[in-house]
């Protein structure tokens, strides 16, 4: 018998019962925790971000993205430049602005 004078009594094999609020608070929290750790570890998250030591380029009144990948890489295949440089800036089109800072693959 327990102290309030009832007997004790046990539930199966000690297992946790979650109330229908509990487990939906339960799945909202891994949930969340999978979708940080998607948003952490995506590709997308990387490209976005430049490396430490990237060179940057400032476009000229008249540039386009060609003039800027072979003034960037001379000797290089300006598609595959332009392609990168695309990349590394989030560009959609291949419009750019006087003034426009754009991060430059790294030489090879």
């Amino acid at each position: 018998m327990g102290a309030t004078g009832y007997p004790r009594t046990s539930r199966g094999g000690g297992r946790l019962r979650l109330t229908r609020r509990g487990r939906l608070v339960v799945t909202v929290l891994l949930l969340l925790l999978v979708a940080g750790l998607a948003a952490v570890l995506s590709p997308a998250s990387r490209a976005a971000d430049p490396p430490r030591s990237a060179e940057t380029a400032v476009v000229r009144p008249g540039d386009t993205l060609w003039s800027v990948a072979e003034r960037h890489r001379p000797s290089g295949r300006p598609f595959a430049v332009i392609d990168e440089i695309r990349r590394l800036n989030d560009l959609d089109g291949y419009t750019v602005h006087a003034g426009q800072r754009l991060i430059l693959p790294a030489k090879r």
